[in-house]
């Protein structure tokens, strides 16, 4: 959870963004498969940060970054993996399939992630991110374009919401190679003011459907939530962007549509159209081409 040293280690970032992409994948197939029960967005979210504070809170002392200024630790706890962000994915993923998430948050991710570091830098992304990113919005595009064609009165609502969660992120991943941000740093800022601020509103006030829900279903989402994307995957994505920097990063997320789409046939019992497996080979080749070219 410590750098050995301050040179950037690529094996590393690399391993740690796989991880993420298969983390984030069964996050959006088995929060899609939650919403759908009666369990709401609030509770997801409630349950991931009941599980990650609790975790988290009794380090937060020791490793929270004093150093760093108010608006960035503002910044850094608003814009990360927590109740916006999560709020946006449950809210979107009941309003339109795990297809539209994989698509329109995560293949979105890496572009804007690359807008805002050439915003930041002044400095336009070099010929092989542009290509990179192309192809990953263009193979995105055409792995949910079958999805599309079916439409639904909620569906741009879902887009509009997981558009906002991408955007979002964009921001504390850039953030965290900005402000050179360590995995124990990101979790303390992370979990514990969204747990401290969101726990008691969500247990307090916000409507909820643990009443009808089953014990089996609470208690995986708890300890999914909770310990996959609110807290391993912080390590692990805090990592991936110390190391291979913010918008590599960003881009292991456009493959998400694939894995998810993957995971989403034992699952969801959804299996790919043709149309779809040719995007997620698209995909699969802007990534390659974002990650592993030099710019």
């Amino acid at each position: 959870m410590t750098q050995a040293s301050g040179e950037p280690n690529r094996q590393l970032g690399v391993i740690c963004a796989i991880a993420v992409l298969f983390i984030w994948s069964g996050f959006i197939v088995f929060s899609r498969a939650g919403v759908t029960t009666s369990l709401t967005a609030a509770d997801m979210t409630g349950l991931r940060f009941l599980v990650a504070g609790c975790i988290t809170l009794p380090f937060a002392f020791r490793w929270w970054l004093r150093q760093l200024p108010l608006k960035a630790v503002v910044t850094m706890s608003l814009c990360g993996p927590g109740i916006l962000y999560s709020m946006l994915m449950y809210r979107g993923l009941s309003e339109s399939s795990a297809a539209y998430a994989g698509v329109f948050a995560n293949g979105a991710l890496p572009v804007f992630t690359a807008l805002l570091v050439a915003l930041a830098s002044g400095s336009l992304p070099g010929r092989s991110q542009v290509v990179g990113i192309s192809v990953i919005v263009a193979g995105a595009l055409l792995l949910g374009s079958a999805g599309f064609a079916a439409g639904g009165k909620n569906v741009a609502v879902g887009i509009g919401l997981f558009l906002g969660a991408s955007a979002v992120l964009s921001i504390y991943i850039f953030g965290v190679r900005h402000w050179q941000v360590t995995p124990r740093q990101a979790l303390a800022l992370v979990n514990v003011p969204n747990a401290l601020v969101f726990v008691p509103v969500w247990f307090l006030f916000l409507p909820s459907g643990l009443a009808e829900a089953s014990w089996s279903t609470v208690l995986f989402q708890a300890a999914f939530q909770g310990l996959g994307p609110g807290f391993v995957a912080v390590i692990l994505f805090a990592l991936a962007a110390t190391h291979l920097g913010p918008t590599p990063t960003a881009g292991f997320s456009a493959a998400v549509p694939a894995s998810a789409a993957l995971l989403a046939i034992p699952v969801l019992r959804e299996v790919p159209s043709l149309q779809e497996w040719l995007g997620i080979g698209v995909v699969t080749i802007g990534l390659s081409l974002l990650v592993f070219r030099r710019t």
